[in-house]
């Protein structure tokens, strides 16, 4: 399996996203392999049973633990829903969702935003975080001591070109006393983090701690890693969360809640076991390196629910103020309601 790299986390704008979706769409059944996705725009009910198409935002991944843990265990079956989980096209979770192609899925607050902001938004809201802070930042070489913001000046960079990401960077930067114009920036262009920084390709690159430093550690390749909440707790933002069709949820307000209820229960599986979460993880999708998910299992598990009162529980400043800091930078096609897009109806305590 290629490595999660933050450039996969970074989607472009829902419209762009629409287009994209037209290509089709990958899709995994119950036992991880690889099907064709269904075409219905809602949820069918089978007797007693409710079937759901539920989203990744990428390839199968330790984000996703829980919802295998849950399907694995039978708690979807247990609450009555038939769950298939299948992969978007070209990052295309928030198109499916909101166009209903799939009820539910996983998504982000910047990509939320995007789909509330475009001139034709998406019905779409977060209705639980799956992991509570924003476990991304910066890695780099352990030689180079870039151990905090202003350290990247003289250094090169791996860019997506975009101007959140570039945003973000330029902040924690000048919030360091950095002088962002120094900062040198080249394309990104790899799928595996480590490999770049071995390569030299690059001395610093934007990743998930849960993923690519954990990498790392599997590789004993010695790293540098601060998280971009420690610069600034503006970029305290909720990635990733559940999503789910606004339409579907105003609809069908029960199966939305059972299904919270499974994962939620699938969540607390993983805080509690992860080594038989990660074993699961495995079953369910082969081609993963095990010793990567049980590493960053292993580091997952204390961030899922950190220090919120329990699993996916949303807090409304930390939303509206990452909404309102991309309303002041204009990184929004239209203004965003900073109290939008989420919501937690559907989350039991």
């Amino acid at each position: 399996m290629k490595n999660i790299s933050r450039r996969a986390f970074l989607g472009t704008s829902a419209a762009a996203a629409a287009t994209a979706f037209l290509a089709g769409c990958g899709a995994y059944d119950n036992s991880g392999a690889q099907s064709a996705s269904s075409d219905s725009s809602s949820s069918s009910t089978t007797g007693d049973t409710t079937h759901i198409d539920f989203c990744l935002d990428y390839t199968p991944n330790t984000n996703h633990t829980g919802i295998y843990v849950a399907q694995q265990k039978g708690w979807f079956a247990d609450e009555g829903l038939d769950v298939n989980i299948i992969q978007p096209a070209d990052d295309t979770a928030e198109t499916m969702i909101g166009s209903g192609q799939a009820q539910m899925g996983v998504s982000y607050q910047d990509y939320i935003a995007n789909a509330l902001a475009s001139d034709n938004p998406l019905p779409i809201q977060a209705v639980a975080a799956i992991i509570q802070h924003n476990t991304s930042g910066i890695m780099s070489r352990q030689a180079d001591n870039i151990t905090r913001a202003r350290d990247m000046e003289d250094h090169v960079y791996a860019t997506w070109d975009m101007p959140v990401e570039q945003a973000t960077i330029k902040q924690i930067m000048e919030t360091d006393g950095g002088d962002y114009s120094k900062l040198k920036m080249v394309a990104y262009s790899v799928d595996d983090e480590v490999a770049g920084l071995k390569a030299n390709m690059f001395d610093c690159v934007w990743v998930y701690e849960g993923w690519a430093v954990q990498n790392a550690a599997v590789q004993d390749y010695p790293v540098n890693y601060f998280s971009f909440i420690s610069m600034d707790p503006v970029f305290d933002f909720y990635t990733p969360v559940l999503a789910a069709n606004n339409d579907f949820c105003k609809e069908n307000p029960d199966v939305v809640k059972a299904f919270v209820r499974a994962a939620k229960k699938g969540y607390e599986f993983c805080v509690e076991n992860p080594d038989e979460a990660a074993s699961i993880l495995c079953e369910q999708v082969p081609e993963l390196d095990s010793a990567l998910v049980e590493k960053s299992q292993a580091y997952l598990a204390d961030q899922y629910i950190n220090d919120a009162s329990s699993w996916g529980v949303i807090d409304k400043d930390r939303w509206a103020a990452y909404f309102q800091w991309l309303n002041d930078n204009d990184l929004v096609t239209n203004k965003l309601d900073v109290d939008a897009g989420w919501t937690m109806d559907y989350l039991e305590a």
